[in-house]
């Protein structure tokens, strides 16, 4: 059984009693037995969940103490047997000392305890009333050049983990214990420690923990929950960690504050899941930690870990903490059920519509603060565009239209071209047309039909057979022609080439493969369609004739096509670009994980197969993933020479930055991770 990197996690929110142990446990066992049954890993409780966190002065009762001591026996035995991670909360009385602990619990074993390092005792708070810190289990230190000094030598700082005996079972008591389960390590920081300006999930993220587990006992006043789940967003993004959260709910004492019980997981600065708060049941809030992911993320971050907060080298820093293993993990079958949304777009911007239009916004920002910034530098006031129908050579427009705008330049200095050909329809032919009318912009038209045969009688070949060098002539023509023109107007010619085309190499080496500044090619085809149709949406609706609003509609309704084939008996477009090198959502996918999160070919399909259910069978998924690795590693020498262009998004094919590969790599590795070798 096949883990692809996750790791199943859960917040639980059980029912609770003020001061009564017995209900509570029986919650938490019965809760950890679901949990269980769901085939969770590591399952947290809210803090100090045996005993609730409203109990006041009662801490100071020996009897609770003694009886929350009981309860963590009763769980500790429940878990024997099981593979589940337990983290439950209670007081421990320590060396003449209460403190507010985390208590880790794996098959009937107590493998350590985390005591809470920082206190609130302000308004409404009094822990500290009753409680004393973590800090004690840590080596008051100096640091001295990045190093300590103690006794005049260097020396690292120990944090050293007291051996207590609790429940009847020896263990070690520590802010600074990491666990480890099914190679997976994790810390833990409770509750107000995540407030902090600097958290101890940082100190244990920069000591290798993957995933922070936070067993919290947060009260609800207006607008805080927004402002928690910001937090808990910037920690886990900062320190690229999973970040599981959980607090005190129903039951809790409302004298004077309410708890509403609060379930979040995040990783990386993504929600995973999240519970409804204020609810009178018990809630499990379970998702699918993408470990893998996150190790990928570190591992591209070069100063991440690079020094430590206290100024140790990282390697020395991780001497600071003990890590205890806890063994392996629960058996699950993540491809029977996964806790994770896989999102099919992951390049076209999601969410409420207001956040839509920021980065629709943004991204049209950046293309047009870069084109205009480059005319800007040059000095040109002209610019050159080959005009098709298409998607992309429309999107470029657009920019250059809005970086004409921006510079306060005439738009009869853009040059729009069209350039007919032996497969140009009616349809992209009169669209193009329209939509330069529309938007005021100087239109020529030079058909190459002529040029073409005339190339093709010179070198030799029949125009009737339509093969590579039928195809990649009629590209050249075209950019030959827009290169001459922009010299003789002293322009740039704007390259309108995607992403999607760069990854496959769906273009002609020095045809339309070149330009003198490509504000495409950070967008993706599937990102191209979208932003055209929100132009439609929100820009460019006037118009003369037919307005520009509906001519950009029918550009996104056009099928993808190079039209170098002929057109078919009806006039209509016969040469589809995504019957011949599969659909774009599925390459755009493909090159998103592959590019971004550096996952293998088998994890990409099996994510594939979870966001495309319904709409493609798994052997087209994987016929086209073995189409996208082949064409990736084939046509590198493409991208070897790109013109410039600038950078959108997360995922840039550029050669002198974000990506740099060798022409001649091998791709039989990847070919025999998707099944074909």
């Amino acid at each position: 059984m096949k883990d692809y990197g996750f790791i199943r996690v859960a917040a639980a929110k059980p029912s609770v009693r003020v001061a009564d142990v017995d209900f509570n446990v029986a919650e938490i066992c019965r809760m950890t037995e679901t949990a269980e049954n769901s085939n969770v890993s590591v399952l947290l409780f809210p803090e100090l969940s045996v005993t609730g966190y409203t109990c006041g002065d009662l801490f100071g009762q020996q009897l609770l103490t003694v009886s929350a001591e009981n309860g963590i026996r009763k769980i500790m035995e429940f878990t024997r047997g099981k593979s589940v991670t337990v983290i439950a909360g209670a007081p421990v009385s320590f060396k003449g000392r209460l403190y507010d602990c985390a208590i880790v619990l794996k098959n009937g074993n107590i493998k350590g305890i985390v005591p809470k390092i920082w206190l609130p005792n302000y308004n409404e708070f009094y822990e500290a009333r009753w409680f004393a810190s973590g800090k004690d289990f840590l080596t008051p230190h100096a640091v001295t050049s990045g190093r300590n000094l103690v006794n005049g030598k260097d020396s690292v700082r120990e944090g050293f983990p007291e051996e207590i005996e609790y429940a009847g079972f020896r263990c070690n008591i520590s802010p600074n214990l990491l666990f480890e389960t099914g190679g997976v390590i994790f810390g833990i920081e409770i509750c107000e420690d995540m407030w902090t300006p600097v958290p101890p999930s940082t100190y244990h993220a920069l000591a290798g923990a993957e995933i922070i587990f936070n067993p919290s006992a947060s009260n609800e006043i207006l607008s805080k929950h927004e402002y928690r789940k910001n937090l808990m967003s910037q920690i886990s993004a900062r320190n690229v960690c999973g970040y599981v959260y959980v607090s005190s709910g129903f039951g809790e004492s409302t004298q004077d504050l309410v708890f509403g019980g609060a379930a979040l997981i995040h990783e990386n600065g993504i929600l995973l899941s999240e519970n409804e708060r204020f609810t009178t049941e018990p809630t499990l809030t379970i998702a699918d930690m993408d470990v893998e992911r996150l190790r990928l993320q570190r591992q591209k971050i070069s100063t991440f870990a690079a020094v430590t907060p206290d100024g140790t080298p990282s390697s020395e820093y991780r001497r600071l903490y003990s890590i205890v293993r806890l063994g392996r993990n629960a058996e699950t079958d993540f491809a029977e059920k996964l806790y994770r949304s896989v999102e099919a777009h992951p390049f076209v911007p999601v969410g409420n519509p207001e956040e839509t239009q920021r980065r629709c916004r943004e991204i049209l920002s950046i293309q047009v603060t870069g084109l205009a910034s480059r005319l800007a530098h040059i000095g040109a006031k002209s610019a050159v565009i080959g005009i098709s129908g298409g998607l992309d050579s429309t999107l470029a427009l657009l920019v250059t239209v809005l970086a004409f705008d921006r510079l306060g330049l005439d738009r009869k200095g853009i040059t729009g071209i069209t350039m007919p050909g032996y497969g140009t329809t009616d349809r992209t032919h009169d669209n193009a047309v329209e939509l330069m009318d529309c938007l005021g912009i100087s239109r020529r038209e030079i058909s190459i039909t002529g040029a073409c045969d005339r190339h093709f009688s010179d070198i030799g070949h029949d125009r009737n057979i339509h093969d590579v060098t039928y195809e990649n002539s009629q590209a050249r023509e075209r950019t030959q022609i827009l290169m001459d023109v922009a010299n003789s107007l002293s322009g740039i010619v704007i390259g309108t080439g995607d992403l999607s085309e760069l990854a496959l190499g769906w273009a002609t080496y020095n045809g339309d493969h070149m330009s003198m500044y490509g504000v495409n090619a950070s967008i993706p085809k599937t990102l191209v369609r979208h932003l055209v149709k929100w132009c439609a949406d929100n820009h460019f609706h006037e118009g003369c004739g037919k307005s520009a609003r509906n001519v950009l509609y029918d550009i996104v309704d056009t099928p993808i096509s190079p039209e170098l084939l002929p057109a078919d008996e009806n006039g209509d477009i016969s040469q589809k670009t995504e019957d011949i090198v599969g659909p774009y959502e599925l390459h755009d996918f493909f090159l998103y994980h592959f590019f971004r999160n550096g996952y293998a070919p088998a994890k990409i399909f099996f994510l594939a197969r979870k966001a495309f259910d319904g709409v493609y069978d798994n052997d087209t998924i994987k016929k086209w993933l073995k189409t996208f690795i082949r064409r990736f590693f084939s046509q590198q020498f493409k991208r070897s020479c790109l013109p410039d262009g600038p950078k959108v998004g997360s995922v840039s094919l550029s050669p002198r930055g974000d990506w740099r590969m060798p022409s001649d790599a091998g791709c039989d590795i990847f070919l025999k991770d998707a099944g074909e070798l």
